[in-house]
């Protein structure tokens, strides 16, 4: 990764800090991108930008732009940025499907139309979303956060056809993380089994270097021990 240039998107969430810190100790140079506020004052090796809503096509660009600016150019765009609710169909609420499917699709959606261009012009660009297991089959409760996270399963295989050759574009699919969320909200689950943000960094940042050049519109499980 040394002299690589990521976006990262959610970067201030539980997995977009393990990748980002991974990615700056390999040596690359780092755009963190995410909705929360900060005042973090950029370095030669990182710029923090928050406050930004990816959901809107406009703000993405400007911010994706600003990250080119400040680096000189791109070389791979890590969609980490996203939400999860459980939540049944049946007593549910129509608002979630579409909260979720703008938070996990359209971010990705808006943030890789942006960056695509610097991207190609880069030589080995590079585009890895965040997709998930539970997505390739839903279970009871999981019926809006499966069906927008296939809608980013979707969205990868149909960029890395329009770019093939010129971006690859790839998706991790995740078990349950190791979160201090998901250990808060399933205290009973057997945490050793779960996949851990280092291990999801691991395949994340392989994906966005140099040796991963001929694989495109993969979805690859990173499932733990389950």
């Amino acid at each position: 990764m040394n002299g690589k240039i990521l976006v990262i998107t959610g970067a201030s969430g539980a997995l977009g800090k393990v990748v980002a810190e991974a990615a700056r100790a390999r040596g690359a140079k780092v755009a963190e991108i995410d909705h929360a506020a900060s005042v973090t004052p950029p370095t030669p090796d990182r710029i923090v930008i928050g406050g930004v809503d990816l959901s809107d096509t406009a703000q993405a660009v400007k911010v994706i732009e600003a990250a080119a600016a400040h680096f000189g150019r791109l070389d791979a765009l890590v969609n980490i940025a996203g939400a999860f609710s459980f939540e049944t169909i049946t007593d549910g609420d129509p608002k979630t499907w579409q909260r979720l499917y703008t938070i996990n699709v359209m971010t990705a959606f808006n943030a890789s139309r942006a960056a695509i261009p610097h991207l190609v012009t880069s030589g080995a660009g590079r585009i890895i979303n965040i997709g998930a297991m539970g997505a390739l089959q839903a279970g009871a409760g999981m019926g809006p956060y499966a069906a927008s996270k296939s809608g980013v399963h979707r969205l990868t295989e149909a960029l890395a056809a329009e770019l093939k050759g010129k971006v690859t574009v790839n998706a991790v699919l995740p078990s349950t993380i190791d979160t201090p969320a998901n250990r808060r909200d399933m205290p009973q689950a057997d945490f050793s089994k779960w996949v851990t943000g280092s291990e999801l960094a691991e395949v994340i940042l392989f994906l966005a270097g140099d040796a991963a050049s001929a694989v495109t519109g993969a979805l690859i499980p990173v499932s733990g021990r389950v």
